[in-house]
């Protein structure tokens, strides 16, 4: 049985009690979660930040699976792991992930490896829109 319990793209806001209540069992003693927030400034922003706007590939939320399977693969636990599309106000969550393992040391490996994959492998693209009115895409990796 995969250990994957939710591996989604979505519109709708991310709900990170649910993602943790997912992960839960009996054979987990830790639970490591990352939640990716909208903030109000970028490095490469001239301006401060007043949105997002979030693009998915068709084959995303598969891409996402993988990923998640990737990162888990040779351990026992379990994964919850969503990324919001559309448009999100400064604030706003657009990942949120949560692993659950019988060990600590296998829950942060998985979420930090599960993260890191997804900013260089998920086709999601985001336009940054500053206070000013400019916007600016970002790819994969950005």
């Amino acid at each position: 049985m995969s250990g994957i319990r939710i591996a989604r793209i979505t519109a709708e806001p991310l709900d990170v009690a649910h993602h943790l209540a997912a992960v839960e069992s009996t054979a987990v003693g830790a639970v490591t979660s990352f939640v990716g927030t909208v903030r109000d400034h970028d490095p490469d922003a001239a301006a401060a930040v007043t949105a997002l706007h979030y693009e998915a590939h068709p084959d995303a939320e598969a891409t996402l699976r993988s990923i998640a399977e990737a990162a888990l693969a040779g351990r026992d636990g379990q994964v919850a792991v969503s990324h919001r599309i559309g448009d999100l106000a400064v604030g706003d969550a657009a990942v949120v992930i949560a692993v659950g393992t019988a060990h600590r040391a296998d829950a942060f490996e998985v979420c930090r490896e599960l993260i890191e994959a997804i900013k260089r492998e998920l086709p999601i693209w985001k336009q940054q829109v500053e206070v000013d009115g400019t916007t600016a895409w970002k790819g994969i990796g950005g």
